[in-house]
């Protein structure tokens, strides 16, 4: 699964991934991944995973992982090959999902592209060029259906319908996956992989020892283009998370207490947001894994601990061809106990004697923290 980091230049969108990429999977876990110098593998972190490497006393511990990919910065006009524009939406079409880098701090020695903050402006900026290069798409699309829909090809009439409700939607100024569609209208749309189609997450980026539009003043009362811009995230429903890629760059290369220290000292205590304490790298990967709706199983033994991706929904055959593809047709049953109730009897030998290993067929749906064992 891959989120693009996107955003106006300036906005710390490379700091933010550089500091992103020093959590990278090793590439003895991941052979089949090429990694490029702007993609990084990264580990999602999960205190389960560990706990359960510990329990067992495996050799080896294997995370999730989520590929994060640094984009070149947008700018007006990219939808008409402005900029490295035609590079850009071809990056962001390969993804699945959307970090949208947005700058909430002021600072006279990073210039803003646009001379001054306005969250909400830069959002609509990135979020135009996004609906006027998916209005083209949409548009060239139709143009080209119009002998299929001529000779009442059923595929066609549905892309069609499809298409047009989307065309809608876009002339609106609004993004593509909230046009209302049926389910077949829904399928033939996703085909055309339009990138206001994509699922989006916002990173609000704050700087501490600056000034950030989401400290409160004097009054109590916040920047007016924060308000603006946390009502936008509250009426869209939209996934935000607030970071400080600065230090979060800064503390890369650091782990446990001396983190936690050296994060305070840097942040200066800052008390006008939770930034002061925990990681906020770590938040951000947690984030993006539920923005794909993705969850986590685990098998577990002296060999290996490991986290495996799934959909949300998934059952367990389906949930099997993380493992191997072969596992869907060829699976028989799986036994199942949740992570905190292994971990709390002790054993597997504790578990079996007091009935908490389940078995389950074809239709159960694994749940986000099952430890699973397969039977094909």
């Amino acid at each position: 699964m891959k989120i693009g980091i996107v955003g106006l230049p300036n906005v710390g969108k490379s700091t933010l991934f550089n500091a992103l990429t020093k959590k990278s999977v090793p590439a003895e876990n991941y052979p089949f991944c090429t990694i490029d110098p702007s993609v990084g593998v990264v580990a999602v972190p999960d205190e389960r995973l560990d706990r359960l490497s510990r329990f067992s006393n495996s050799e080896k511990t294997v995370p999730a992982a989520v590929e994060f990919v640094d984009i070149a910065g947008l700018v007006k006009g990219a939808s008409e090959g402005e900029g490295l524009g035609n590079q850009f939406l071809t990056n962001i079409r390969e993804t699945d999902a959307i970090a949208e880098v947005v700058r909430i701090f002021e600072d006279d020695d990073v210039i803003h592209v646009d001379g001054g903050i306005d969250p909400m402006r830069d959002i609509e900026v990135i979020n135009l060029e996004l609906i006027l290069a998916d209005m083209q798409t949409v548009t060239k699309r139709l143009g080209s259906l119009d002998k299929e829909v001529k000779r009442g090809d059923k595929e066609a009439l549905i892309e069609q319908s499809a298409l047009k409700k989307t065309l809608e939607f876009l002339e609106l100024g609004k993004l593509a996956r909230y046009a209302p569609m049926d389910e077949k209208e829904a399928v033939a749309a996703k085909k055309l992989q339009l990138l206001t189609m994509k699922l989006i997450m916002y990173v609000l980026n704050r700087k501490s020892g600056g000034k950030n539009l989401d400290e409160h003043d004097a009054s109590g009362q916040a920047d007016d283009r924060y308000k603006k811009l946390m009502n936008f995230m509250l009426e869209s429903d939209a996934k935000w998370v607030v970071v400080d890629a600065g230090i979060e760059h800064e503390l890369k290369d650091l782990e446990g207490e001396d983190k936690e220290v050296f994060r305070k000292e840097l942040s200066g205590n800052d008390s006008s947001t939770s930034l002061g304490t925990g990681d906020g790298i770590d938040h951000l990967i947690r984030k993006g894994y539920e923005l794909l709706e993705l969850i986590t199983y685990f098998t577990t033994g002296k060999d290996e601990t490991r986290a495996w991706t799934i959909k949300r929904g998934w059952t367990a055959p389906l949930a099997g061809t993380a493992i191997h593809t072969d596992f869907k047709d060829k699976f028989v049953r799986a036994e199942i106990i949740e992570w905190d109730k292994l971990l709390e009897v002790g054993s597997y030998a504790a578990a079996r004697e007091k009935g908490l290993i389940r078995t389950e067929g074809k239709e159960y749906v694994v749940k986000d923290g099952d430890v699973m064992e397969f039977r094909i």
